[in-house]
C-alpha cells in the first residue's frame, strides 16, 4: 500500500467515527426536545382549556343567580333579557318543580343543555353549556330551577384554540367523530386516530410528526376534547441526518484524498526537480506549499539551485541584455501616469542594475530647486530624507542640471551642495522633456527637468560608463514619464474649461452643481445660483464681427472673476450664457453680486477689434436670474431652472438688470420654529445661515455678501474642457 492510501485511510477512521456517533446523538436529542416540549406544551393547553371553561360556567351561573333573585315572574323576564342583552350568558330557561319550561328567553337553543356539573353527554354530544341555580321564594320553598346558557359552536371551539395556541377538537359522541375543529383537513384524520389511542393525560404522536393529548370531561368541563400541536422537529429528520452522513463520508473521502495528495505531494515533486537539476536543468524549482520540514527542504533545494543558476547567468549573461530588458520595462511603466510609482520603479530597477547602495531622483520646480520627488538607502546620508533639496548650480546634481551633462566619480572631485547625500563615489544623470522648464541649459539644448542619481557602487568601485550608459536609459525612462503626466495634466484641465473665456465649462458645471448642492443641504447653508446672459448679443456678433463677440465674452469673463470671491464658481454654460455659483449665499448677498457684475459690465464699454482691424467701444449689458437653494427649488436643477426662468423675468423686464426667483409653493406640513434655523427679513429676500452665528472675515462660511460698491480683489478663476453646444436663445 502506497504512503498516499495509509494516509487516506487513517483520515477516514479518524473522521467518520466522531460523524455517525454524533449523527445518532443528534436524531435522538431533537427528537427527545421535541417530545418535551410539546408535552409541556400540551399540559398548559389543557390547563388553560380547564380555566377558560370554569371561567365560562362560573359566568353563567352569576347570570342564573341574577335572574333567581326576582321575586316574581315577570321581574324574572325582564333580568333574564337584561343577562342575554349584555351578552352573560346565550339563553336563560326557567322551570317550576315538575321541570315543566315556564320561562324561556326568545332564540334559546333547544334543549338539553349540558350541564357544568359534569355528567354524559346526551349521545355524546355537547351543543349547548349550562350552568343551573335552585329558584327559591322568600320562605326558601323550592320553585324549580333557572339556567344560563352558552352555545358550544365553532366560534367557542376557536376561541379556545387561541387562548391554548394549540390546535382544539370538540369530540361528537366518539373519539372519531367530531363536532367542532380548528385542525386542518390533511392532519385532523391522523389526530382523531391518535387521539383514539391514548387514555387519560398521555401524550402521543403521529406519523407526520403532531403531538395528540385527549382531554375527557370532568367537573367544571364537561367537553370531551382533543388537543394537538405540530412538532418542532424538521420535516424527515431521519432522512437529512443519512444524508449528512452520506454527505459527510463524502467530504471526507475528498478531504482524504486531498490531504493524501498535498501531503505527499512535495516529495514527489522534490524528487522530479532533483532529477531534472542532475540532468543539467538549472531552472527546476520546487513550490514551497507549507512551512514545515518539507517545505523547509524545498526552500533549501530552491535556494541552492538559485544560486547556482545565477552564478551561471552572470557569467553567460552580458550588460546589454540587462539594459534591454530593463529599457522593455521602462517602455511599459511609461504608459501609466502614476509619476511617483513609475519614479520609484525605475530608481529601484537602476539601483539594482548598477549595484549602487542608495539613490535619488530629483524634479526641478518653479523655483529653480532640485527637489527630491523619490530616494533609496538615504537614512543615513542627509539629516531629513524627506527634504532633499539642492540648488540649481550647487554640487553634483545641480552642476548636471545646470550643464546638462552627466557626471560620475568620487566626492572628492567636486563641491558638494549644502543639502546633498554623503557618498564616496557618485553618478548623476540629467533627464530632459520638450518645452520643460528652464534649467540654465546652454543654447540649442533641451533644458533638464531632473536629474537621476546614484550613491557608493557595492565594493567601494567607482561606477564605470555601462553604469553611466545605463543610467541614461533609465534617465530617458523618467523623462517619458515626467511628459506623459504633463500631458494628462493638460489634457484633464481642458477637459473641464472653456477655451475661450478660460471659466469652467457646462461639463463640470452639472458636477459642481450637484456637489454644492449636496454639501449645502449637508451643513444646512443656502447656495444661490445666477445665470446671466449678455443683452442683445447676436447684434454684437452682427454689428462688429464674431472676432469682436468672441472679445467681448473673454473680457465679460475676465469682470466676472474679478467680482467674486475665491469660493465661488464661474461657468460658461454656452454662447453668450454664464452661470455663477454662490456658496453659502442668501438672495440679498446674490442681489448684491449681481448688482455689481451690472454695474462693472455697464460701467466700462469693452474694446474690441471691429471690421478692417478698427479699434471700436462696445457697450454691454447684462441680465441676471437669481435663485437660492433650497428657498425656491429643492434640487440643482431645479435650482438652475428656477434662476433660468428668473433670467427671462430679467429680460422680460427691459433687460439690464436682475430678478430674483419666485418663492416656492410650501409644502403641505407643519413647519418647526428653530431657534438656529435661517431667518428671513421683513423684505421677504432669504437670508443664508444663523444671523448670529456667522465667522468674522472675508465672506468666510455664512458670512454676508459685502453691500454693493465695495470694491473685491479678483481671486476666482477656473479650469477647463469641452462642453455639450447650447444654442443662444436671443435674449
Amino acid at each position: 500500500m502506497t504512503l498516499r492510501g495509509r494516509l487516506t485511510a487513517a483520515f477516514l477512521a479518524v473522521v467518520l467515527g466522531p460523524v455517525l456517533l454524533g449523527a445518532v446523538f443528534v436524531g435522538t436529542t431533537l427528537a427527545a426536545v421535541d417530545r418535551s416540549r410539546a408535552t409541556e406544551r400540551l399540559g398548559v393547553a389543557a390547563a388553560t382549556v380547564r380555566t377558560s371553561v370554569d371561567a365560562l360556567c362560573q359566568q353563567l351561573r352569576a347570570a342564573a343567580d341574577a335572574v333567581a333573585l326576582r321575586t316574581d315572574a315577570a321581574a324574572r323576564a325582564v333580568a333574564a333579557g337584561q343577562v342575554v342583552g349584555r351578552g352573560l350568558a346565550a339563553a336563560v330557561l326557567v322551570t317550576d318543580v315538575t321541570g315543566v319550561t315556564t320561562y324561556t328567553t326568545p332564540g334559546a337553543p333547544p334543549t338539553p343543555w349540558q350541564d357544568c356539573a359534569g355528567g354524559r353527554p346526551v349521545d355524546g354530544r355537547v351543543r349547548v353549556l349550562s350552568a343551573r341555580v335552585d329558584l327559591r321564594d322568600p320562605a326558601g320553598s323550592a320553585l324549580g330551577t333557572v339556567a344560563a346558557a352558552h352555545p358550544v359552536d365553532p366560534a367557542f371551539v376557536a376561541r379556545l384554540a387561541a387562548a391554548t395556541g394549540v390546535a382544539v377538537t370538540l369530540l361528537d359522541g366518539g373519539a372519531t367523530r367530531f363536532a367542532h375543529t380548528t385542525e386542518t383537513s390533511r392532519v385532523r384524520e391522523a389526530v382523531l386516530a391518535a387521539a383514539g389511542t391514548v387514555d387519560g393525560d398521555k401524550v402521543t404522536e403521529t406519523a407526520d410528526g403532531r403531538y395528540v393529548r385527549r382531554l375527557d370531561p370532568a367537573a367544571g368541563q364537561p367537553l370531551p376534547l382533543v388537543l394537538s400541536v405540530p412538532g418542532e422537529r424538521p420535516t424527515g429528520l431521519p432522512a437529512v441526518l443519512v444524508g449528512a452522513v452520506l454527505l459527510a463520508a463524502l467530504l471526507a473521502v475528498l478531504a482524504a484524498g486531498r490531504l493524501a495528495r498535498v501531503t505527499t505531494r512535495p516529495l514527489v515533486e522534490l524528487a522530479g526537480a532533483v532529477d531534472r537539476v542532475a540532468r543539467g536543468d538549472l531552472t527546476a524549482r520546487v513550490p514551497v506549499r507549507s512551512r514545515d520540514e518539507i517545505g523547509r527542504l524545498a526552500g533549501a533545494f530552491n535556494r541552492m539551485t538559485r544560486e547556482t543558476a545565477s552564478y551561471v547567468a552572470a557569467l553567460t549573461s552580458s550588460r546589454d541584455q540587462l539594459r534591454g530588458h530593463l529599457a522593455v520595462l521602462g517602455d511599459t511603466l511609461a504608459s501609466t501616469h502614476d509619476l511617483q510609482r513609475i519614479l520609484r520603479v525605475i530608481l529601484h530597477s537602476a539601483i539594482g542594475a548598477t549595484g549602487a547602495r542608495a539613490g535619488a531622483v530629483l524634479l526641478l520646480d518653479p523655483d529653480g530647486v532640485l527637489v527630491g520627488k523619490c530616494g533609496e538607502g538615504l537614512q543615513d546620508r542627509l539629516p531629513d530624507p524627506e527634504t532633499l533639496r539642492v540648488p540649481v548650480g550647487a554640487g553634483v546634481a545641480g552642476a548636471v542640471a545646470t550643464t546638462g551633462e552627466p557626471r560620475r566619480g568620487r566626492a572628492g572631485d567636486g563641491v558638494p551642495a549644502p543639502g546633498e547625500p554623503r557618498c564616496e563615489t557618485y553618478v548623476a544623470v540629467p533627464f530632459t522633456v520638450p518645452g520643460g522648464p528652464a534649467g540654465g541649459a546652454e543654447p540649442g539644448r533641451e533644458p533638464a527637468v531632473g536629474v537621476l542619481a546614484l550613491y557608493d557602487r557595492l565594493g567601494a568601485e567607482e561606477f564605470d560608463d555601462a553604469d553611466l550608459d545605463t543610467l541614461r536609459t533609465f534617465a530617458g525612462h523618467a523623462a517619458v514619464a515626467v511628459e506623459n503626466v504633463r500631458v494628462h495634466e493638460e489634457a484633464q484641465r481642458l477637459s473641464l474649461t472653456d477655451p475661450l473665456t478660460g471659466l469652467w465649462n457646462y461639463r463640470y458645471l452639472r458636477e459642481s452643481l450637484r456637489r454644492e448642492v449636496e454639501r449645502a443641504s449637508r451643513f444646512g447653508r443656502m447656495l444661490s445660483i445666477l445665470v446671466l446672459d449678455l443683452d442683445r448679443f447676436k447684434d454684437v456678433n452682427d454689428t462688429y464681427g464674431h472676432a469682436a463677440g468672441d472679445a467681448v465674452l473673454a473680457e465679460f469673463a475676465r469682470r466676472i472673476r474679478g467680482e467674486i470671491r475665491e469660493v465661488d464658481l464661474a461657468f460658461r454654460q454656452g454662447g453668450e450664457e454664464f452661470v455663477v455659483l454662490l456658496p453659502e449665499t442668501d438672495a440679498r448677498g446674490a442681489a448684491i453680486v449681481a448688482e455689481r457684475l451690472g454695474a462693472a459690465v455697464r460701467g466700462t464699454p469693452i474694446a474690441a477689434a471691429g471690421h478692417a482691424g478698427r479699434r471700436v467701444a462696445i457697450p454691454v449689458t447684462v441680465s441676471i436670474g437669481i435663485a437660492v437653494y433650497p428657498d425656491h427649488a429643492s434640487t440643482g436643477q431645479q435650482v438652475l431652472d428656477a434662476a433660468d426662468e428668473a433670467l427671462y423675468a430679467a429680460k422680460a423686464a427691459g433687460r439690464d438688470g436682475h430678478r430674483v426667483a419666485g418663492e416656492r409653493a410650501a409644502p403641505l406640513t407643519e413647519e418647526i420654529t428653530v431657534p438656529a434655523g435661517a431667518v428671513s427679513p421683513d423684505d421677504g429676500l432669504p437670508r443664508a445661515g444663523p444671523v448670529t452665528d456667522r465667522p468674522a472675515g472675508r465672506h468666510g462660511a455664512g458670512a454676508p455678501r459685502p453691500a454693493a460698491g465695495v470694491t473685491q480683489p479678483a481671486t476666482g478663476g477656473a479650469s477647463s474642457g469641452p462642453h455639450p453646444p447650447r444654442q443662444s436663445r436671443g435674449r
